[in-house]
């Protein structure tokens, strides 16, 4: 409708209003689903951490042995790789016992537990040809490593294994895997 005087919608004197922000209702129902979301995400994370440790220590260990075999090509004499019950590990020169290097099991691994087969080896020794040979005090050679986490459930766990061949390969594999066409598995 036209107003005869003013020539202009009579409508257009009753502006709507826009609403800003939001409501109560909504304000709620986003914590709502927010907290749920949260609560799910955070045993999530956890557990994703975790295994992140478990894959660190893994990582950590393999690369050590690594070293150490490239350390006894390079001086062309023996040297050990010692392991700690809880993921730390040192390389040795056994002829003067200098230390090469070492890594304590808080760098980026706590709460991992580390099982070495045979139960009691803790070394390797290596020679200058990169290859396993007799540890210096006779005790036994680490053959294998598992490690798991001490604090996830075990169905939540993801543990990992590195094996050490004769020739002082090093590798390391998901003992939960099928063995089978997949190369991570044991």
């Amino acid at each position: 409708m036209l107003d005869h005087e003013k020539r202009s919608w009579v409508l257009s004197a009753f502006q709507t209003t826009r609403q800003q922000g939001f409501t109560l209702i909504e304000l709620l129902i986003t914590i709502a689903i927010f907290s749920i979301t949260l609560t799910f995400g955070i045993s999530s994370y956890r557990i994703w951490v975790q295994n992140t440790q478990i894959r660190n220590a893994a990582e950590s260990i393999q690369n050590g042995i690594q070293r150490a075999r490239a350390e006894a090509v390079k001086r062309n004499a023996n040297v050990a790789f010692t392991l700690d019950a809880n993921s730390s590990w040192t390389i040795n020169v056994v002829s003067d016992g200098s230390v090469v290097e070492s890594r304590s099991s808080g760098e980026g691994s706590n709460n991992v537990t580390v099982a070495t087969t045979p139960p009691t080896a803790t070394t390797i020794t290596l020679n200058s040809l990169g290859a396993i040979v007799a540890n210096a005090d006779a005790s036994a050679t680490i053959t294998q490593v598992d490690l798991d986490s001490s604090v996830l459930d075990p169905a939540d766990s993801r543990n990992l294994t590195v094996t050490i061949g004769l020739g002082g390969i090093v590798r390391m594999c998901d003992p939960n895997l099928a063995h089978g066409s997949n190369p991570q598995a044991c």
